[in-house]
């Protein structure tokens, strides 16, 4: 049986969202030197490429990042999903869940 959500519960998992997709900003920010604001980066936008502009070694800088500022161990296979903000944040969110399920 499915639970469903409160709308209590909804705004917890939105605002905690609000709060680790802004964390993982300012990280990529000060850990990258991005000459940016938080403001400035939309959770979609492509953080390689024609969005922020970052290369391989960025996203290695981006798994060292995620790993000592979230506690969530990243794979060399997972580099690969280092599309955007959001997917950033998918990837600590699905594996912080499984930690608490696992605890």
């Amino acid at each position: 049986m499915s639970h469903q959500l409160t709308l209590e519960e909804a705004g917890e998992i939105a605002e905690r969202r609000r709060g680790l997709t802004a964390r993982m900003k300012q990280a990529l920010i000060e850990r990258l030197s991005l000459q940016l604001t938080p403001d400035e980066i939309a959770d979609d936008s492509p953080l390689f490429g024609t969005g922020l502009g970052l290369d391989s070694v960025d996203a290695l800088e981006i798994a060292i990042l995620i790993e000592l500022e979230f506690d969530v161990p990243v794979s060399d296979d997972e580099l690969a999903s280092f599309r955007s903000i959001n997917t950033l944040v998918d990837l600590v969110e699905q594996r912080t869940q499984a930690a608490e399920v696992a605890a």
